[in-house]
């Protein structure tokens, strides 16, 4: 059957002879006291309620979680990503295979990462120029060319329902002139990768970099608008700088964003910064937090952080969060999952992610509601006062 895809505006539509079209987003609603949205992102293989986070499933598998796991848990959409699936077990393989939803067994929306992260943060790159970057595998060493044309090629092959531009991730702190050099470079690559895409009913976006000054993410913003992209991340973020910086960023950059396309902050982060994110206007998050934090014992609760290595748990018969309603907290106490933990059960990470991940999901479902409600100020408050957290620029 034939697909056809259809520019208008910012927004992209996807028309089926035997389907209605798709808008790729609808905003329903913005806080009166703050820039937090309530939107939905369509898909073919599905709507993403927005503010939304999605685990990361690097390799096509969310750690220690089944597709049913994470459907019970809320999930509406994965992040794999390219430069992994690509090494191992290979897009091609994929492709054959019905693309990555059929590979995997997920029949909700996916995004895929283009890999430019992976290359750049895991001091892999052996050489880079306009053209693009030579890396070596951190599997077995052998040397690989990825030009933003065969990013996508990779990501067109895997299937996903929104795809990223390739694009160079500068290390923090850079100065101006690395910046400048590096923003052309992305902003060059993003035309090429846009020029590059080809499937239908798949989504692409822009992201925007320019390390930490002002002027160099707004001519991002312009210049990848210009360009015209389905949705719009902010790229660069989270790479160690202190956390003002951060915000200092997506405040200056996020009103720049077209307002009628999703806003995705890209790898960030904590709950609070979820939580400022979407104050300030973000729609989309992705991270590793949650379930990385599950395979080191430290689990996300109404107060805080609790590491369930420490030795005060040993006999607490209570359960993890007397106030969450996941399977981990209704059915095991913080002594017993101390035990799997201690005894390096597999059971533990299994247990621990289920947690952690609800905690996420739950936390970002609370703030679409809060959003819809006009109270989106008043429950971040509450939010902070609950678990003693102090965010200086707000």
């Amino acid at each position: 059957m034939a697909l056809f895809l259809i520019r208008i505006g910012h927004k992209s539509v996807i028309s089926h002879p035997h389907l209605p079209s798709i808008h790729h987003f609808t905003l329903h609603h913005t806080s009166q006291t703050s820039r937090a949205r309530r939107g939905t992102i369509h898909t073919l293989h599905g709507d993403i309620e927005t503010p939304a986070f999605a685990p990361v499933g690097t390799a096509g598998s969310v750690k220690g979680m089944s597709s049913e796991d994470l459907l019970q848990l809320g999930t509406q959409m994965i992040l794999c990503n390219a430069y992994h699936l690509y090494l191992r077990p290979g897009d091609e393989f994929v492709a054959a295979r019905k693309g990555l939803h059929s590979f995997i067994g997920w029949n909700r929306p996916i995004l895929t990462d283009s890999g430019g992260y992976q290359v750049f943060s895991m001091k892999l790159l052996t050489k880079i120029s306009d053209e693009g970057v030579v890396f070596k595998s951190h599997l077995d060493g052998s040397s690989h060319f990825f030009t933003p044309e065969k990013a996508i090629q990779i990501e067109e092959r895997l299937g996903a329902d929104i795809i990223m531009v390739f694009d160079e991730c500068l290390a923090y702190p850079s100065d101006y002139q690395m910046a400048t050099r590096s923003l052309d470079r992305t902003l060059g690559w993003a035309l090429r990768s846009k020029q590059a895409h080809k499937r239908e009913g798949q989504f692409l976006y822009g992201i925007i970099q320019g390390g930490f000054y002002d002027d160099l993410r707004e001519k991002a913003v312009e210049s990848l608008c210009r360009i015209g992209f389905d949705g719009y991340a902010m790229g660069g973020l989270s790479v160690g700088e202190p956390k003002e910086e951060m915000l200092r960023v997506l405040e200056k950059t996020v009103p720049l964003m077209p307002s009628d396309a999703p806003r995705y902050l890209m790898g960030v982060g904590k709950p609070e910064d979820l939580i400022e994110g979407i104050r300030r206007g973000i729609d989309l998050f992705d991270c590793v937090l949650p379930t990385r934090h599950s395979r080191t014992g430290s689990l996300f609760t109404a107060g805080g952080v609790i590491n369930i290595r420490n030795a005060q748990y040993a006999t607490d018969d209570e359960p993890l969060d007397p106030n969450c309603g996941c399977y981990t907290c209704r059915h095991f106490s913080r002594a017993y999952l101390r035990h799997l933990f201690m005894a390096r059960e597999l059971l533990a990470i299994r247990l621990n992610t289920i947690h952690n991940l609800y905690y996420y999901l739950l936390l970002i479902k609370e703030c679409r509601q809060a959003i819809m409600d006009n109270c989106f100020d008043r429950f971040a408050t509450e939010f902070y006062k609950m678990r003693g957290v102090v965010i200086s620029d707000r």
